[in-house]
């Protein structure tokens, strides 16, 4: 200030016009100035970009999305305003979603019908896409079966194929395909839905096993692959689950799908709620692992069913 420096040059008409110089003119900064409007710009950059995240909303991508946990998290996403792409083969069922989904929560809802265990099928779905609905917020890898029930010197090769194509190699196909573009925005989120068959194997489970197990191998690679470019990689491994899981494993006999008897399973929406929890996590927070089963479930061959 003048009058601390150099008092002879304290006036009414110097002090005006330090304190509010003409128009196009600023006032000198001091050194305690220039911090606090370091300080507040930087606050205003952070609000901005707060307000663009909530404005935004997030795409996601989901496998599996015709029945069970895919469907519930298609819909608890859709419930946030999200845009969605949901996969499956069933085109129906897929099409049934999408105008729920948009009659009620007016969000965008592209459906995609394609076999995940046929890499040219899901490279053809995903190029139908245009750029902008290429870049993929979070990716739910939820695809997943088992078939057969059988020890391993009497287990049927398709029904081997069949869950390591589906629940292994369209996992890869998929991912292959949408990480580079994470990569490239330097941001993204990949969801696995592994199991708890993926942690302890069962008696006639093996392939089963085999191929979750190689689910959560492949969560933990691709998180390390990942991370340097501010990609997030975790996966939920539910126990049992009501869903068709179980029908399709024994080929729809309602009399072996039966393995819920006597107690409560977990729903698809508590595994969807998981799903969505990981998804909204501060930007700084990646949940790599969630295991979950049911209270009445202690491990894949510790069931009360007394219930």
């Amino acid at each position: 200030m003048a009058r601390q420096h150099r008092p002879e040059l304290s006036s009414p008409e110097n002090d005006e016009r330090f304190l509010n110089p003409p128009a196009g003119q600023e006032a000198p900064k001091t050194a305690g100035g220039k911090k606090k409007k370091k300080k507040k710009d930087k606050e205003k950059k952070a609000v901005k970009q707060e307000k663009q995240k909530k404005e935004h909303k997030p795409l996601v991508f989901i496998t599996g999305a015709s029945s069970g946990i895919g469907t519930e998290t298609a819909r608890r996403f859709a419930r946030e305003g999200c845009r969605l792409i949901i996969c499956a083969r069933r085109k129906e069922r897929l099409q049934a979603l999408q105008e729920e989904l948009q009659e009620k929560y007016q969000v965008e809802v592209i459906p995609l019908s394609f076999d995940i265990r046929n890499y040219e099928a899901c490279k053809e779905a995903w190029e139908s896409l245009d750029e902008s609905r290429q870049e993929v917020d979070v990716l739910v890898n939820n695809a997943g079966l088992a078939k057969g029930f059988s020890p391993i010197h009497e287990g049927r090769i398709e029904d081997w194929e069949t869950m390591i194509d589906t629940n292994l190699k369209g996992l890869l196909y998929i991912t292959r395909l949408i990480s580079p573009g994470m990569v490239k925005r330097g941001r993204g989120h990949i969801i696995n839905i592994g199991s708890t068959a993926g942690k302890e194997v069962y008696p006639n489970g093996n392939v089963y096993c085999a191929t979750k197990f190689a689910v959560d191998a492949l969560t933990k690679a691709m998180r390390i692959d990942l991370y340097k470019y501010g990609i997030k990689v975790g996966q939920v491994c539910p126990g049992h689950v009501e869903t068709e899981f179980a029908k399709v494993r024994f080929d729809w006999d309602e009399e072996k799908a039966d393995i819920y008897r006597g107690f409560t399973p977990l729903r698809p929406e508590d595994v969807a709620e998981l799903i969505y929890c990981l998804a909204t996590q501060p930007e700084r927070v990646n949940v790599q692992d969630v295991l979950v089963m049911s209270k009445h479930q202690a491990g894949s061959n510790f069931i009360d069913r007394s219930h």
